[in-house]
Formats: C-alpha cells, structure tokens, sequence
C-alpha cells in the first residue's frame, strides 16, 4: 500500500457564478482577459500552452459531483491526458467478471484490490501531464499534484444526477449510492487511516451545483492556470 501522510492546505468554497458575474455582465468577456492561452470554444485549433511543463491535477468528490466530466473538461482546456481512476476500478470488475458493488465489498476485506487501483493510478502519474479523478486521487497523489481539487453538491442533485447516469429510479439511485458509500467509508478508514471527508488536504473545493457545466469548468482551469503560471515563475527570494 503507498503511504498517504496528512497534511493541511488551504481550501475555499468557490461560488462560480459570484466570481465571473460580479465584475462583469459576460462570463465569457472575463475568461478570454484572464486566460487569452486557451480556449474552450468547439473548433478552436489547440494551443500546448500548458503541454510544455509537466502538470498532475487530483479531482476528487463523493458520487454524483461530476468528478468525470470536469477532469475530462480541464485536460482537454490544457492539452493534457485524462485518466479516471474509478474507470481502472471499473475495469478490474469486469477483468473479475463481477459488479462494481461486489468488488466494492471484495475490496473491504482485500487490500490487494486498492492497492492495484493505487499502483495504476501511481504509473500514469508518473508520466506526467495528467488530470486524475477518483474518490482518492487527493491522496495517492498528495505529494505528487500540482493541484488537489475536491468536488460537492447537494446530495438530492448528486442523487437525480446519478439516476439520470445510471437510467435508474431515484430511489434505485439513492440505495446503490448510500451502499458503496458507506463500504467506501469503511474500507478507506480500515485500510489507509483516513476519513474520506476530510477536505483538508484539497487546494480548491467547489459546489457544482452553482453553475452550468461550462462555467464551473472555467473556474477549474482558471485555478488550473494560476498554477501553472506560479509554478513556472521564480521564486522570490525570503531572505532579509
């Protein structure tokens, strides 16, 4: 099992429409004078702003937040690769040929199971330029990511968002999601020492519910962008 070690960052809820809103009537007028480097229109020819410099971002989140769709979103705004760890999860079920719930309550007894998942994950990290999602992605990769995004909604939206995913009835949707949930909590106390909502180690949290798809997206590679840019900048000197 790779070690995870806590550590404290801050974190503040952003409200994406306050933020773009408040100094402008047009969204889309402050993006292009923040970020003139990218663009997020169809059609655009792409521009390796960012492709250069070597970049791991972490979406995490509970079920139902769009931890998918904005880590697809923010790699495709920065040219960068997408790689979803519950897809790897996904992937070793059907390798099993059992159901995502039965691996979830295999993986509860059997470490060997996160422990594949992290391994994955942990490669494609290594080859840099990457946008990871999964519930532990903030973890895994702690000391490794540039930026540790971690993603909310209320749960009567994350519900109707899972049951429209799923093709399922909201009450489908609320058992299965309160289930995995709960073996989820379980199984991340018993085999890494942490409470899976503890939001301490995240740079950025954000309500997805606030804003269209599209502009909550903005304000993710908007962040994203901030720290590319602190990165690439030299570091003033401390000293006296």
């Amino acid at each position: 099992m790779f070690p995870l070690w806590k550590g404290t960052a801050w974190s503040s809820n952003v409200k994406a429409v306050e933020i773009f809103e408040e100094r402008s009537g047009s969204i889309k007028a402050v993006w292009r004078s923040i970020v003139p480097e990218l663009s997020l229109d169809g059609g655009s020819s792409p521009r390796p702003f960012l492709q250069r410099f070597n970049m791991i971002i972490t979406v995490s989140g509970p079920h139902g937040t769009g931890k998918s769709t904005y880590a697809a979103r923010l790699a495709e705004a920065l040219r960068i690769r997408h790689v979803s760890a519950g897809a790897v999860f996904r992937r070793i079920a059907k390798e099993k040929k059992i159901s995502l719930e039965e691996l979830g309550e295999k993986a509860l007894d059997d470490p060997s199971v996160d422990r594949l998942v992290d391994e994955r994950t942990m490669a494609e990290a290594d080859k840099g330029n990457v946008v990871v999602d999964g519930q532990l992605a903030g973890w895994i990769l702690k000391d490794r990511s540039d930026l540790r995004i971690y993603l909310t909604a209320p749960e009567d939206v994350r519900l109707e968002r899972i049951a429209r995913r799923d093709k399922v009835s909201l009450q489908e949707a609320r058992a299965q999601t309160e289930q995995r949930e709960s073996v989820q909590r379980e199984r991340y106390l018993r085999h890494y020492g942490f409470q899976v909502e503890d939001r301490s180690i995240y740079h950025l949290i954000l309500d997805t519910s606030l804003g269209s798809i599209e502009d909550t997206a903005k304000v993710l590679v908007s962040a994203a962008v901030m720290v590319r840019r602190a990165k690439k900048a030299p570091r003033k000197s401390t000293k006296p």
